[in-house]
């Protein structure tokens, strides 16, 4: 019998799903909206660069090529890459380019109560309903077509899509700014580099929020304008955003992305042991904490200028948030062409902001970046016709996308999720979630009873709550992606433990390559 598999996005997330379901014998279908592939590296601003190193941003079975001599190369550079990927392992005729997904629908047998099942799909296997399908009604052009697949992919990011827009006091949003233009940071990331420099160029920009994209964009501005034009970046909370990955000449992943330092976090389904050690080893913690704040301090003005964050450096790495800072941007802080301004919250009136609990005076201004991120979580609602999936898929009262594995639904059969969790290296992650899906789409391995998986999602949200603080509503493995990894690998029969010897596998740092040749099966 033929096994179609839709998958939604032509991103990094739905390639290496192409790539990984194709090898097992499936036929995919990608849907892409847009006319190229790469997701969210398709509509960057000029100046962006790879936030982690190419080292831990790469394909196993594909290295980066010896002309990319920059560790943190430029989105054209990594457009290239990801398109070289796609080419080299003949993926291209398998997306349907230019084709939006309208929704999906899930076609169950008549009769059947999904209700009373105890297992995924009711059987705890991929293809477990064979009158099961999905039907994914799209549109190319004019042209509106469904297409049924027997298994549905998402691969559609969280950094697109659906805007986050800040809530304002009545009659004081963005209606009320009558002399200048508000936008999103979608909506300028999408304009091309010549109509972008237009939009910033003489005029008083405001860019609001303080994320790595906020960040990039008050710089850019600044670029473009200098002292003369000054952008004023408002924020509610200061994040950490590192110089480099060397704090005090020590790399960052021998403090955080090794054995050793996830041995210091109370890990969901430790044992008392564990669970013993991590309490012991707790001013390990806070010190590594300290330790490379107090680099970050060393190195920027943030005191000067009140942008010491108010959270630990282990909640930022905990909730995928750190990031590089910009070129110069504390360079342009401190000459002055670039305004960082605190406030707890903000509206609009005729000519710019004012502040709330705020004796400043309003600021004028010509126009406002957004740069407050993205609804994920509603995108992926959304793409659902039926009310009870987009009600499973949202939640009741948890704030984040219950996945078992990051990647199932327990209670939506035949579909899977990939890209929506992040980690501090997306690529790698997207391809070990997607040789973990293809293994278990080939029979590799089956699914625990709905009432385990939702118990072991349970668990790793309250671990995610625990060290994340007020960003809990991202879904991060950040500090603990090789616990992580660990799951995937034992799901797969796979031999956890990738280094050699007992020093390199609780100190060296965990990468791409390390999980590069990885068989199923192998112990």
């Amino acid at each position: 019998m033929e096994r179609r598999v839709g998958i939604i996005g032509a991103g990094i997330s739905g390639l290496l799903a192409c790539k990984y379901v194709l090898e097992k014998g499936f036929q995919p279908i990608v849907f892409e909206s847009q006319p190229g592939l790469g997701g969210v590296w398709t509509h960057t601003i000029e100046t962006t660069k790879l936030q982690t190193p190419k080292q831990a941003y790469e394909f196993s079975d594909y290295p980066w090529p010896s002309s990319v001599k920059e560790d943190f190369p430029d989105h054209n550079q990594v457009m290239e890459y990801i398109e070289s990927y796609a080419l080299h392992f003949n993926l291209l005729p398998y997306v349907k380019f230019n084709t939006k997904v309208i929704n999906i629908n899930y076609l169950v047998q008549e009769g059947q109560d999904m209700l009373s099942w105890s297992h995924w799909g009711g059987t705890d296997q991929a293809f477990s309903n064979p009158k099961g399908k999905w039907e994914i009604a799209t549109v190319t052009g004019q042209e509106h077509q469904v297409h049924e697949v027997e298994f549905v992919i998402l691969c559609m990011g969280r950094f697109s899509g659906v805007p986050k827009i800040p809530d304002f006091p009545p009659n004081k949003g963005p209606d009320a700014f009558l002399n200048g233009k508000v936008i999103h940071s979608m909506d300028y990331s999408a304009m091309d580099d010549s109509d972008a420099a237009t939009f910033v160029r003489g005029k008083r920009v405001v860019v609001v929020g303080h994320s790595k994209s906020a960040l990039d964009f008050a710089n850019e501005c600044a670029i473009a304008n200098g002292v003369a034009n000054p952008c004023t970046l408002v924020y509610r909370n200061a994040r950490w955003n590192i110089p480099d990955y060397f704090p005090y000449g020590v790399f960052l992943g021998y403090l955080y992305l090794n054995r050793f330092s996830e041995h210091l976090l109370h890990k969901p389904g430790d044992g008392v042991l564990l669970s013993l050690l991590a309490t012991l080893l707790s001013p390990l913690r806070w010190a590594g904490s300290k330790f490379v704040e107090s680099y970050i301090k060393s190195k920027f003005p943030l005191r000067k200028y009140n942008l010491v964050p108010e959270h630990s450096f282990l909640k930022e790495i905990s909730s995928c948030s750190i990031a590089l800072a910009p070129e110069k941007f504390y360079d342009r802080v401190e000459e002055g062409s670039i305004i960082c301004q605190k406030s707890k919250g903000f509206g609009f009136y005729k000519d710019g902001l004012i502040f709330d609990n705020d004796e400043r005076a309003p600021l004028q201004t010509d126009a406002v970046i957004i740069a407050t991120g993205y609804k994920g979580d509603e995108k992926l609602k959304n793409i659902f016709q039926s009310p009870t999936f987009q009600n499973y898929i949202m939640g009741s009262s948890l704030p984040t996308i219950s996945l078992y594995r990051e990647c199932i639904h327990p209670r939506i059969p035949q579909l899977a999720v990939i890209g929506y969790s992040e980690s501090v290296a997306n690529l790698y992650t997207s391809e070990m979630r997607c040789q973990w899906l293809a293994h278990f789409l080939d029979d590799g391995f089956k699914l625990p009873s709905i009432e385990k998986m939702e118990k072991n999602v349970l668990e790793w949200e309250n671990f995610i709550k625990r060290y994340s603080g007020q960003y809990y509503r991202h879904s991060c493995i950040g500090a603990t992606h090789i616990w992580y990894n660990d799951q995937l690998c034992k799901d797969m029969g796979c031999n956890p433990k990738r280094k050699k010897g007992f020093y390199a596998e609780l100190f060296e740092p965990y990468g791409p390559m390390d999980y590069a040749n990885l068989t199923p099966g192998n112990n």
